[in-house]
């Protein structure tokens, strides 16, 4: 399995060989035993170097050897990661700091970061013997999953809270994904996936589950590395839900640093919204507890994060920290985001924004520093967040008078 030497329990550190256990350690079991993929670092680095990326494709396969893939075969041509790292001197000037560069992950093959984490999943079903694969998502994953799918030829069946975004439920059915429309919570959803996948023998694609997902994630991380080569940030801010993608971003950063590729460490701002966070309290308390509010910032709606865990520690090992925003700061970053950077993201995508503003106001990042934030979802996803953020246009009769009058006020 490439260069994958083992799998180890974040909780309590006990290591496996991938052959001999499933997606979670049977000591801890489903719910705690969440697994970490290490790989041996020293073979990567004989296959891995600056030099080898050069020419490399302008994709997340670039970092094949950091993917626990036993082929290249799969996926080698899909339009996913090496996503555009923009400089946004307006937006920046306007959240009060130096510098910001943007990533936009809207530029993937189904609008989404999770992108990256689905078709590794797929990649890894097929290499499996795997005939069908599924997701629980409150939206991005699912969306992905089937997109990939649909490329690799493989049925996908989808489980969503009955809050699904138009937007996203429509793109799920047009890639013909078989959709599951769980009139519940998106923890009804997950844990009916989870029996579908005993019952049915699925491939599991759920990243609290599977800790093969998050090796896609991270390749989030390994990019911003290399984007960032000569020029590395004060600060990476990325919004917050499960905690699978700011673990996974965490962890790219630091292989680029083991492998020597960068020589540089940066500062994790985890962003989660006020009405909805369960990990930014655990981050103060070390424990986690449920929270009762809500967001309409949907991507990271979770209430009970199976992920908590690896967030928390990936946060803390790049000696980062916390904040939480409201869901009028996301949609008034929304609105800066479009307007200031060019950039129509979903709120998920714009939590990061807003949560950069929110921590140069809390004194945590200084005006002169340089930030790179994950805009982790096109804006098209949620046309009734984005319309409500938007505001409503000038209704006007047919009249030129109007305009001006209009136009000149």
């Amino acid at each position: 399995m490439s260069h994958v030497d083992h799998l180890k329990c974040i909780c309590c550190s006990q290591s496996y060989q991938p052959n001999k256990v499933g997606f979670t350690c049977p000591a801890c079991g489903p719910d705690e035993g969440i697994l970490d993929v290490v790989y041996d670092m020293a073979a990567v680095g004989r296959v891995l170097a600056l030099s080898d990326l050069v020419d490399a494709s302008p994709t997340h396969w670039r970092y094949g050897p950091l993917l626990p893939l036993a082929t290249r075969h799969a996926g080698i041509d899909w339009p996913i990661g090496w996503t555009p790292l923009t400089d946004s001197p307006a937006l920046a000037l306007a959240l009060g700091i130096k510098r910001l560069r943007v990533k936009d992950e809207g530029r993937n093959l189904s609008g989404s970061f999770k992108d990256r984490a689905s078709s590794v999943g797929v990649v890894r079903a097929l290499d499996s013997g795997a005939k069908a694969i599924a997701c629980a998502s409150t939206g991005n994953a699912a969306t992905s999953l089937a997109a990939c799918s649909a490329l690799a030829g493989m049925p996908a069946y989808i489980f969503v809270s009955e809050r699904v975004p138009d937007g996203k439920l429509a793109q799920l059915l047009i890639h013909g994904a078989c959709v599951f429309k769980v009139m519940g919570t998106y923890d009804d959803a997950y844990r009916l996936c989870m029996e579908a996948c005993d019952k049915f023998g699925w491939y599991n694609r759920c990243c609290a589950y599977n800790p093969y997902l998050v090796e896609g994630k991270k390749t989030g991380g390994l990019e911003l590395a290399e984007q960032c080569f000569a020029n590395p940030p004060d600060w990476v801010a990325v919004s917050v839900g499960d905690g699978c993608t700011v673990a996974g971003i965490q962890k790219g950063l630091r292989e680029m640093r083991e492998l020597e590729i960068i020589d540089w460490s940066t500062r994790i701002l985890g962003v989660q919204a006020a009405g909805v966070d369960p990990i930014a309290r655990a981050m103060q308390t070390g424990k986690l507890e449920q929270t009762s509010g809500d967001t309409f910032a949907d991507s990271i709606n979770v209430p009970v994060p199976r992920n908590w865990r690896k967030a928390i520690q990936a946060v803390k090992e790049s000696e980062g920290t916390f904040v939480t925003v409201t869901d009028d700061q996301i949609a008034e970053a929304m609105r800066q985001s479009a307007r200031l950077a060019g950039v129509f993201t979903e709120p998920a995508g714009a939590t990061s924004v807003a949560g950069i503003a929110q921590a140069v106001a809390e004194g945590i990042i200084d005006p002169k520093a340089s930030v790179a934030a994950f805009l982790t979802g096109n804006g098209l996803k949620d046309i009734s967040a984005a319309r409500k953020a938007a505001g409503d246009p000038i209704e006007i009769q047919p009249d030129l008078g109007e305009v001006e009058r209009h136009a000149m006020a």
